[in-house]
This record gives C-alpha cells, sequence and structure tokens, in this order.
C-alpha cells in the first residue's frame, strides 16, 4: 500500500488485541487512528506522530463513520467487556464496522476464536473445519464471522480473519491466563489447571498475533476479499504451561492445584462470568491445535515470541511481577 492510504481506524485500542495490533501498525510505518470512549493519560500511552486518538463509541454508527473516514482498514478489536449481553452488543458493533468499510472500501481485520468450533472440528482445526459450536458465544462468534463473509460478497468490503487459541499477554487483562490460572494484579502464590495436564491446549501471545496480522496486510494483494488463517502459538500441554508459570515466579511446581470447577457450577445461575466460564469448560477437555500451514504459504514461519519470555512479559503486564524483579532465567518443561 502507499503510504497515503496506510491509515488504519483501530477498535479497541485500549484492550487486549487493539492495542498490541495499533503499536505493530505503528512499528510498520502505519498512520492510525484509534477510536476509545476515554481519553488516555500519557503515561501509559505516550505520544506518537503517526498516531490519533479519536473519542467516540463502537455502538455510535455516527462516531465509527466519522473515525473511519479514509481508511484501508479497520481494526475490529473491540468485544462487550466480562461476557456481559454479547449479542445485544457484539453484533450491532460489528454491523457499524461494517457499515464503516464498505463507505471506505476497506479491508475489516477481525481477531477470530476458537469458540466457533465444536467437538467434531478437534483435534486438528483448518479453515475449512466445521462450525458447530456448543455455546451461546461461539454462535455469536460464528454468526459475526458469516456477517462479514456475507458483506464481502454483496458490497464493498473485504475482511482479514485470524483465528487464534486462548490470548495472554502484557495487555490481555480480560483472559483464561490472567483470571483462570492466576489472579491478576497479585504475587503469584499458586497456580491454576483448567484441564488435564497431559492435554494440549493453543495459546495465542498477543505481540504475535498483532505481528501476524500486520505482515498479512503487508502482502494484501495476495489476499482474497474474504480471508481467513489459523495462528498455531504456542501448542502446550496443559501441564507445560502451569509448570512454566510456576518456574518463571520462583515457586514450586506442587503449587499447581486443579481449578475450582466445582465452585463456578455453583455460581453459574447467579453470574454470568461463571456461566460463561462453565460453557467453555469443553475447550479444556480436548486436545485442540490450530493448523497453519496456510498462513505460512503467505508470511513464512509466523512470529513466535520463547513461552517464558512471554510468560514473563504477560506477568509483568497484568500486575503480578515487577520488571525489576522478574527471574532473568527460567527453565521450561
Amino acid at each position: 500500500m502507499s503510504s497515503e492510504s496506510k491509515t488504519a481506524l483501530v477498535l479497541g485500542a485500549g484492550g487486549g488485541i487493539g492495542s498490541e495490533v495499533k503499536r505493530a501498525l505503528l512499528r510498520h510505518g502505519w498512520n492510525v487512528r484509534a477510536l476509545v470512549r476515554k481519553a488516555p493519560d500519557d503515561a501509559s500511552h505516550p505520544r506518537h506522530p503517526h498516531l490519533e486518538w479519536r473519542l467516540g463509541d463502537a455502538l455510535n454508527r455516527d462516531d465509527v463513520m466519522d473515525a473511519a473516514h479514509g481508511a484501508a482498514v479497520i481494526v475490529h478489536g473491540v468485544n462487550p467487556a466480562n461476557y456481559h449481553n454479547w449479542r445485544g452488543l457484539a453484533l450491532p458493533m460489528l454491523d457499524n464496522t461494517i457499515a464503516a468499510a464498505s463507505a471506505n472500501r476497506a479491508r475489516i481485520v477481525f481477531p477470530g476464536t476458537v469458540y466457533n468450533y465444536g467437538r467434531d472440528a478437534f483435534p486438528l482445526i483448518d479453515e475449512n473445519s466445521p462450525q458447530h459450536p456448543h455455546t451461546r458465544k461461539g454462535e455469536i462468534r460464528a454468526e459475526m464471522e458469516e456477517r462479514l463473509r456475507a458483506a464481502c460478497w454483496d458490497g464493498q468490503v473485504r475482511a482479514l480473519i485470524v483465528r487464534a487459541g486462548d490470548f495472554f499477554g502484557p495487555s490481555a487483562k480480560s483472559s483464561w491466563f490472567s483470571q483462570g490460572l492466576i489472579m491478576r494484579k497479585r504475587p503469584v502464590r499458586f497456580v491454576l489447571n483448567p484441564g488435564n495436564p497431559e492435554l494440549h491446549h493453543s495459546w495465542a501471545y498477543l505481540p504475535d498475533v498483532a505481528a501476524t496480522l500486520v505482515r498479512l496486510l503487508q502482502v494484501e494483494s495476495t489476499l482474497a476479499k474474504f480471508e481467513t488463517f489459523h495462528f498455531k502459538g504456542h501448542w502446550l500441554r496443559n501441564g507445560d504451561m502451569v509448570n512454566a508459570i510456576c518456574d518463571v515466579v520462583e515457586i514450586s511446581r506442587r503449587r499447581v492445584l486443579p481449578f475450582p470447577w466445582w465452585g463456578v457450577r455453583l455460581t453459574a445461575p447467579f453470574m454470568e462470568l461463571s456461566n460463561e466460564m462453565l460453557e467453555m469448560r469443553y475447550l479444556w477437555a480436548d486436545p485442540i491445535e490450530l493448523d497453519n500451514r496456510k498462513l505460512r504459504a503467505h508470511i513464512g514461519d509466523e512470529p513466535h515470541t520463547p513461552l517464558v519470555e512471554a510468560i514473563r512479559n504477560t506477568l509483568i503486564g497484568v500486575g503480578c511481577l515487577t520488571a525489576s524483579r522478574a527471574p532473568t532465567h527460567a527453565s521450561v518443561f
């Protein structure tokens, strides 16, 4: 793309994936507009000559249309907080993004998940695997992808979906890693394991996912109007992930405890978050691997931060470890 066309609008720029994609775009010379509901402070978001903050709401179509004017790419990195009212919020926000992309003939970048897959797609999932979700959230994610597909066929929209496993990273404040395995903003005294220690699970380090998205945008001419890729990330046994966290924070591996699913089950009738977590339990009961052969054919080896470094950065980012006290070495496995 020419320098004039390298303008991207990032929705959800203050969240986990949105903030990482924003940084990756800036590193690669893009002009970035970040739509946020509250102006960020300069201490946590330093000024950048190619970054423009726009105040607005992704649920307000006029705000999105105004911010998207002239953009070649719209990154849809916004999600309802804490699993709340996904259908009532997630779908209208995506419809606003589609309308803005159509008006500007822009490419929509959509970070996908494994939620829209059921057990009939396991254990190795490729881009053409059937989508038969088991949960309400999975049904909504599948519907969002179908709306993107329809927009590509019916209008001036192009879409790029990169599906990945469970997110973790320094900006991922709401994730299984920071809310299920550990307790954010607290020193790690123990680690919870939600699944069978011997089963494999897919983890996606957000800075690597963001770098992958931007590398795909650099080969825009090779992409179809509606394009999907799978990001493999860290494919690990559950036991290997929790043991690695113990090693990074230098606590005994004997402090790995089973996740208290019984407590989640008890609170599910009264707490929306617990109910959603319980619905997602099946993702911890089966091995899940994302097939990234198509991605590697387009960009070569996918970005891959070593596990120890990724865990250390994540723990610092979510307030469980200070940079000055972070160990410089840790064994893995």
